[in-house]
């Protein structure tokens, strides 16, 4: 018989490359994660797992093993869920890692909601960037994540997640207010911004894949010159002249804009686009469930409504 616990060890370690980081990610010590993989090791009577560097990697038979322990690990979400569904009363605690502004977006309006239609469901939020809450969510940190795509994301077709879309939010043009573009109200090309110095969040921030799509797109890599991850300081730079910006719609909300222009762009790629995501099986579970649903109900209001 393969030990489940075992499977999500090779799971863990075929996503951080190393038993160290693994075991971090699973709350053990490293020596308990390596008992556990040559259990499963002796187990399945195939080695799976080969020194690769400083890290490991998976053998062939290691990566079979973990396809079919995808499978495995869906299937007890859902045996979880029907089991906490069985149960009597709906109450309980929903961890949610989500990034500021979709807290701000949907997650807080979402607690609102919960009140009314599902008062025994409590959540905890952590405020997580982008590209964190999806790993969080698989390491078991957290039971829902509200992400964004990104370079490097699990692929909409994972089988570990289940997903839910939730909204689309444009870029907008953030110039000083001299630039020969500032003035008008239509869309401007992307393309005629290839020569400016460009202010950006850091590589690894979805949002700056998002900006880089664009301007490859449209024909040139942007001359990142001033980089931070707050669009309150992006957009400050901007302000004084120190270049200009791509930056989510609802980022901008707060910000001081009386020395900048604000303006649409003419690619659809300047998009970020926002999902709830669960273990796979667990959306079923009787406390996600009611919180899925309230996020999508938020996020299909218009802005304001």
């Amino acid at each position: 018989m393969i030990d489940a616990r075992r499977l999500r060890t090779l799971r863990a370690v075929a996503d951080h490359r190393t038993v160290t980081a693994a075991a971090a990610a699973l709350y053990l010590t490293p020596s308990a994660v390596s008992q556990q993989l040559t259990a499963l090791e002796q187990e399945t009577g195939h080695d799976l797992l080969a020194r690769d560097g400083r890290g490991v990697r998976l053998t062939a038979a290691g990566e079979i093993l973990l396809a079919h322990a995808d499978a495995v690990l869906a299937q007890l979400e859902r045996a979880e869920a029907d089991l906490a569904a069985y149960s009597a009363g709906i109450a309980g605690e929903v961890t949610v890692a989500a990034f500021a502004t979709g807290i701000t977006l949907v997650l807080a309006p979402a607690i609102r909601e919960l009140a009314v239609t599902a008062p025994g469901v409590r959540l905890k939020v952590l405020d997580a960037e982008g590209d964190a809450s999806l790993p969080m969510l698989l390491d078991g940190q957290a039971d829902l994540a509200v992400a964004v795509e990104y370079r490097g994301a699990p692929r909409a077709g994972d089988g570990r997640l289940t997903r839910v879309p939730l909204y689309a939010e444009p870029f907008r043009a953030v110039l000083p207010l001299g630039h020969p573009l500032a003035a008008g109200e239509g869309p401007i090309a992307v393309a005629d911004l290839a020569a400016e110095p460009w202010i950006g969040p850091y590589p690894g921030n979805p949002c700056h894949d998002v900006v880089l799509l664009a301007c490859e797109h449209a024909g040139f890599q942007p001359r990142l010159v001033h980089s931070s991850d707050d669009f309150t300081a992006v957009v400050a730079l901007a302000s004084a002249g120190a270049g200009v910006a791509l930056v989510p719609r609802s980022a901008l909300r707060g910000a001081d804009l009386s020395a900048v222009a604000v303006r649409p762009v003419d690619s659809d790629l300047a998009t970020r686009k926002v999902f709830a995501a669960v273990r796979a099986g667990a959306e079923r579970h009787p406390l996600i469930a009611p919180v899925l649903t309230a996020l999508t109900a938020v996020a299909e209001r218009p802005p304001g409504g």
